[in-house]
């Protein structure tokens, strides 16, 4: 295939060939052949990656009822929304959060709806509420609150439709050529359930690197963890770090462990002043959700600590201290658009802010370095997203419709 008349790296007026075997064959002026695709001075970038994402959660949004704080306003809203189906059949609402409603449990749920099973998942993704009718179908007890139970759900509800297939092409028209999911425990067959995505896949725990979740309830001692990430070596980790003291665990524990390349600390929610040259030292790639800070600013204004606010997903102080960073969208739990996490870190106001550049660059890296930018060179792998517009353009405006089409090895994948 040959893609004329394209910006590559600021050079406009290019023309990009791409060989059989789906990488890149020649890059200049030109080329000979006819074109396949008339980039009409468009960029060309690499396709975007997004590094921290979960899949099948997020296919199966489709089927689902979304009750957060944007959908659905106190308890008769929330009522509204889980009676919006057929009587009897299950209710799978996501994106909960208590500032809806209140604290959730089977009593809560069974006064707001009781003739038919109801899950609701927090927007955490880490606890699902059910009623007594879910319970009961499910073949479950106790109080309605199934905390990171996703494995048992999975065997005692009905399976939920996923529109993978929607998701694929959502994201290609976002120039997405790349996932990388993050569950902590991928079901068995996931890659299998994922083939029928266009996108590049990387499966933690099946790829590298190495998912390990902590909560604060079970932390383990630093010692402990460290004993884990030994046990996996020489993979790279990637350590789910939410809160103060499970980052402090997580550098000691690689610190006595040994850090290698690759390893990473997911979302660095709280990331407080004086671990930052810590992290650097230990050569750690933060990837991170610097849009949550924006999406969810009034709940964190009230819930988080005041001793931790100024420290909430950093961005910027990181990449100015050396800190290698990069970003997923966490989708179902964040948005799914890329495009909107950069407007995001681009639009901090905590002193978090990035350039539109640095923005566009947290999505560009490749799966096993989030943080390394890929370039469009000879022999490179042909993930492409090209634009409507050249790049400067693009960067004033950070949206999707700035998208014209996506490459996976050569080949479209957008609709």
């Amino acid at each position: 295939m040959l893609i004329r008349n394209v910006e590559v790296e600021g050079s406009a007026g290019t023309d990009v060939r791409i060989g059989a075997d789906g990488r890149i064959g020649e890059i200049g002026r030109g080329l000979a052949g006819s074109a396949d695709v008339d980039g009409r001075g468009g960029a060309l970038l690499p396709g975007l990656h997004d590094h921290h994402v979960h899949l099948t959660a997020l296919a199966a949004d489709a089927s689902s009822v979304r009750v957060g704080p944007a959908e659905v306003h106190g308890a008769d809203g929330l009522r509204a929304a889980l009676r919006s189906g057929p009587p009897g059949q299950w209710v799978r609402a996501v994106g909960y959060h208590e500032s809806v409603a209140g604290d959730l449990d089977r009593s809560a749920l069974d006064a707001l709806v009781a003739d038919r099973p109801v899950r609701v998942q927090h927007r955490s993704g880490a606890m699902w509420f059910l009623n007594t009718a879910a319970l009961r179908a499910a073949g479950l007890d106790g109080d309605g609150r199934l905390w990171r139970e996703d494995e048992r759900l999975r065997h005692s509800v009905p399976p939920v439709r996923l529109d993978l297939a929607g998701l694929g092409r959502r994201s290609a028209r976002l120039g997405v050529t790349g996932f990388t999911n993050a569950d902590p425990r991928p079901a068995p067959g996931l890659r299998r359930t994922l083939s029928v995505l266009p996108q590049r896949l990387t499966v933690m725990g099946l790829d590298s690197p190495v998912k390990v979740m902590l909560d604060d309830a079970a932390l383990p001692a630093p010692g402990d963890l460290a004993a884990r990430v030994r046990a996996v070596r020489p993979r790279p980790v990637a350590v789910h770090c939410v809160t103060r003291v499970q980052l402090l665990v997580t550098l000691l524990a690689l610190e006595e462990a040994g850090p290698v390349a690759g390893d990473r600390v997911e979302h660095g929610a709280v990331v407080p002043a004086e671990t930052v040259s810590w992290i650097r030292r230990l050569g750690l790639t933060v990837v991170t959700q610097p849009h949550f800070p924006v999406e969810r600013g009034r709940q964190y204004a009230v819930e988080v600590h005041p001793d931790d606010r100024a420290h909430l997903y950093r961005c910027r102080s990181l990449a100015e201290a050396g800190v290698p960073i990069a970003a997923g969208t966490d989708a179902p739990y964040g948005t799914d658009d890329p495009w909107a996490v950069m407007r995001a870190a681009v639009g901090r106001d905590d002193g978090e802010g990035v350039t539109p550049e640095a923005a566009l660059r947290l999505f560009l890296g490749a799966p096993e370095r989030p943080a390394r930018a890929r370039r469009l060179t000879v022999g490179a792998p042909a993930d492409l997203c090209l634009l409507h517009m050249p790049l400067r353009e693009a960067l004033h405006v950070l949206s999707a419709d700035t998208v014209r089409a996506a490459y996976v090895a050569g080949r479209p994948i957008t609709p």
